[in-house]
């Protein structure tokens, strides 16, 4: 069990019953500050269905960051995102291998988001020659959706970490398909 209960709609005050998401643990746990619950739900659904990052590129990098994380939760919801978005399982697998140094079938676009996303998570810094392949492969706006993502997803499994949140059964059987790092 988490170290917060998780909430449902109903104990929540009648102007906080419309929270996106509600059905996952982590926005139940955050739902004890209603408003900041509100609004990391809605910032990921900003970078799930209006950002113009290409969805492909933006679920490896926060697979990425879950990865890296070693964060079951992170990485079992949006495999299941992923997966959901198009992404293929051959993609979700390179991650293990493009980690690890090994070659991928990887264009090097998605393997610079890869590396800016481990980079990012393990060592908080942004190498030059991996943002100079980034700019030069997206806009600006994408290039800043990208970045903002992979520091809001690398905040996100430290709470997630602290709070200790508990993954939802449904999600178990990714992390047996495509397991993380011991």
């Amino acid at each position: 069990m988490g170290r917060l209960t998780y909430l449902d709609n109903s104990d929540l005050a009648p102007e906080f019953q419309d929270i996106p998401r509600m059905k996952s643990n982590i926005t139940r746990a955050v739902a004890h500050s209603p408003k900041l619950a509100r609004n990391v739900a809605g910032r990921g659904m900003y970078f799930r269905h209006d950002s113009t990052l290409d969805v492909r590129l933006r679920e490896l990098a926060i697979l990425q960051v879950g990865y890296s994380a070693r964060s079951a939760y992170e990485w079992a919801h949006h495999v299941d995102i992923a997966l959901s978005f198009g992404v293929s399982a051959d993609d979700i697998r390179a991650i293990a291998l493009d980690t690890q140094g090994i070659a991928t079938h990887l264009d090097p676009v998605a393997s610079a988001v890869l590396a800016a996303a481990r980079s990012l998570t393990d060592a908080i810094v942004l190498p030059q020659a991996i943002f100079d392949v980034l700019a030069g492969a997206m806009d600006t706006t994408q290039l800043v959706d990208l970045l903002v993502a992979i520091g809001e997803y690398n905040g996100l499994v430290r709470v997630m970490a602290a709070i200790e949140i508990d993954l939802e059964p449904e999600y178990l059987d990714y992390l047996v398909q495509f397991p993380l790092p011991a």
